[in-house]
Formats: structure tokens, sequence, C-alpha cells
């Protein structure tokens, strides 16, 4: 079936359409290069026509555009994310599918993912007129329903548990999108540099080396870690033993979030004595603690409420992010910073050190929230009502920080 038809069939007829889809032999390949490349290729243009060549209007600032040059590297980031979104999804929508009932089939869950992530390729062509981007945000979650539809033909999970599957996989894809948003900040602040990108132009084609510690360094060194994956994930593909495709997918699910590493999270009582008996002055009122997931996207959190019965009241988390540490580290090498302030509150993110730093921060004396990411991979959280910023900072401080960051490296898996 030709390109067009097929995305006006699964849009404006997906009941129907989704049993066709079903029934298809489509192999990885075609799908990525007939469906995706053109679909996302065209949304990433239109954007990048929108934010680097029409620009925004904003209120006493006149028309803002990204520089063409950081322009184009968050385009072609964002195109080859496209890719890895999908693959992970997929991925992620077929470990999931015993869950609900389901059967487990790469090939089918592929098509899941595909085909339900036509609305929001649809919806980006609207980014050429950056007003109209509510509009897309609307259209894309059109995605949600096909996805409720095609989860149950595809999946051949039962009807009743469509939601409770719909609901998991789309938390998942928005971590995704938010993460994948977080790297194109970074590659937009690495690509605004004209010098660095004049001084490797002028190499000569040499081969360019990056200090092992840069952004550009441990980036390098992710990429090489993937394509080692790459090469286990296709030797498995070549060996027709379904048991050993999955292993590998899975393994390369946990090296993309993992950065190209993979960790097992701490146990739930390494993680306890961290949510102490008092907090902010406060005394503790319930605390709970838990270890889960599936492969790849396995955690473990102790979290623990606080207050005094006189309107103060405070949530502690302390979560070992495990598998999925090296998305946390991803933001990191990016330098990902940034701050916003309206009437009501001022949100910032920031680099302490090797800490990352978020706040959100009331100023109308509301919740606040204080966060530290410690070792690319434990994520120490407070959230406060009646209690200011000053006051959670400070009792966060008064954790043992140190040791819990000195567990970064525990739990390594080859």
């Amino acid at each position: 079936m030709g390109l067009v038809d097929r995305v006006k069939n699964i849009l404006l007829t997906p009941k129907t359409e989704w049993p066709v889809i079903a029934g298809e032999t489509s192999s990885t390949g075609d799908l990525m290069g007939g469906y995706v490349a053109p679909l996302a290729g065209i949304s990433v243009l239109c954007g990048f026509i929108g934010t680097s060549i029409v620009g925004t209007s904003l209120p006493f600032m006149g028309t803002v555009r990204t520089p063409i040059l950081a322009g184009i590297g968050v385009a072609v980031f964002s195109f080859a994310m496209a890719f890895v979104g999908i693959f992970i999804l997929s991925l992620i929508i077929n470990a999931l599918a015993p869950t609900f009932g389901g059967e487990k089939n790469p090939a089918q869950a592929m098509k899941v993912a595909v085909y339900s992530y036509t609305p929001a390729w649809i919806a980006g062509v609207l980014g050429i007129i950056p007003a109209l981007g509510l509009i897309g945000v609307l259209i894309s979650l059109y995605g949600l329903y096909l996805l409720y539809l095609g989860l149950p033909r595809l999946m051949k999970n039962p009807e009743e548990k469509s939601i409770g599957y719909t609901a998991v996989v789309v938390v998942c894809a928005i971590v995704i999108g938010f993460v994948i948003s977080l790297l194109a900040g970074g590659v937009m602040m690495l690509t605004g540099g004209a010098g660095m990108m004049a001084g490797v132009a002028g190499t000569g084609g040499a081969p360019v080396v990056f200090d092992k510690d840069s952004p550009m360094g441990k980036l390098d060194d992710f990429g090489k870690k993937m394509e080692e994956v790459g090469k286990k994930m296709e030797a498995a593909q070549k060996s027709g033993d379904p048991n050993k495709q999955m292993a590998a997918a899975m393994e390369g699910l946990g090296a993309v979030l993992g950065g190209g590493k993979r960790f097992e999270p701490v146990a739930i009582d390494v993680l306890k004595p961290f949510v102490p008996e008092k907090f902010a002055g406060l005394p503790r009122t319930s605390q709970s603690a838990e270890k889960g997931g599936m492969a790849g996207l396995t955690m473990s959190k102790a979290e623990a409420r606080y207050g005094d019965g006189s309107g103060k009241e405070v949530e502690l988390e302390v979560t070992d992010t495990g598998g999925a540490g090296g998305l946390m580290g991803m933001a990191g090498w990016m330098n990902v910073q940034g701050e916003r302030e309206d009437g009501s509150r001022i949100e910032r993110t920031k680099r302490e050190g090797t800490r990352m730093v978020h706040e959100e921060i009331s100023k109308s004396g509301g919740d606040n929230e204080y966060t530290l990411v410690l070792g690319d991979r434990f994520i120490v959280s407070a959230r406060g009502q009646g209690v200011g910023i000053d006051a959670l900072r400070s009792a966060v401080g008064s954790l043992d920080l140190g040791k819990l960051e000195s567990m970064k490296d525990v739990g390594a898996l080859k």
C-alpha cells in the first residue's frame, strides 16, 4: 500500500485499517525506510523552517529565530532520534504484552509503534508556523486512540486490558520524548558554537579526537558501545532463534537507556536508610519502598512522608534509576541547564559540580520542590507544602549524599 493511502486510512478508518496492518509482513527496514523516514523527515524539515527561518513572535521581543547552524544540528538529531524512539517503544510494547494478556511479537510491536506515531508526524507539518504549535499537540494526541485500537489487534491482548496497556506504553513514550527533547537542547548548545565547528572542519579530513571527559567524547564513546550492541543484535537476528533475538533486543534496550552501560538497581534495604525518621524538622508519618520494572527499566525507590499536623508536609523520594541511569548521564553530558519564571513560580535546572539540580519555587508560599541527580544515577527529590525551598535544600543536604553518590557503579552488568 502506498504511503499516502496508508496515512489516510490509519487516520480516518483505524478500526478497519489495523486488521489489514496485522496481516501484512513488513520488515523493520521497510517500515523505517518507507514510512518513518519520509514522515519524520517532513516533520523535522517543517520544524527547522519554523524555528530558524520563520521564527516565533514574542511580546516586547519581536521575532526570535534559532541560529541556522543550531537549527540544522537539532533537525539532524531529531530525525535520527525518530528511529531510536520508535525502536525503543516497540521493544517496550513487545516486552509488556504478556503482562496484559497479549502475545510477544517483535514485528507486530514495531508496526504498532510506527503507525501510532502517524498523527505526531503529520502534526509536525504545522511546525512551519510556530504559532500553531498547540494545535499540533492536540492532533498528536490522536495517536493515543490509534495505540488503544492497535494493541489488541496486533499484540492479541484482551480488549478490557487495553486501557492499562495503553497507559503504561504512553508513560514510556512520554519519558522517551522528554529525554530526547533534553538531548536536542544539548545538541543546540553544542552546535551553536561556530568556532568549534570551524575547528572540526579545518582538520582536513583527519580523525577528530575528543577529550574522553568532554560531552562529545562521552557521546563518541556511547556511539561505539551502541555499535557493539548493534553487532550483537544483528548476529541474533541471523541466528533465527527468537529467544536469542529477544535477549539481544532487551540487552540493546538496557544499553540505550544506560548510556552504553547496564546496572542492576541496589536493593530497597540499601535505600531505606536515606529516608530518615525526621526530615526538614518534621516527623515521618509513613514510608514505603519498592523495586521493579522490566528488563532495561528496573528501578528501586524508597519514599516517606513527613508532617506535624500544622499544614507543613514534605514528601521525600530516593530513587536508583538503575538501567535507565544513562539517560540522566546524557543530560549531564549535554550540560542541560535552564530557567523560567512567571507570575507564580520559578523553575531552574543547573549543574553544581558533578551534580544536576532542579528547583521549583512558589512565589505565593505554595508547593516547592528540590531535586538532586547524583552520579548520573540516583535521584533525591523533596517536595514540600508550606516548607520553603531553603529548608528543602538544607534538609536534602543533611542526608548522606556522599555515600549514595559513591554507589554509582554498584551493580554494573557486563
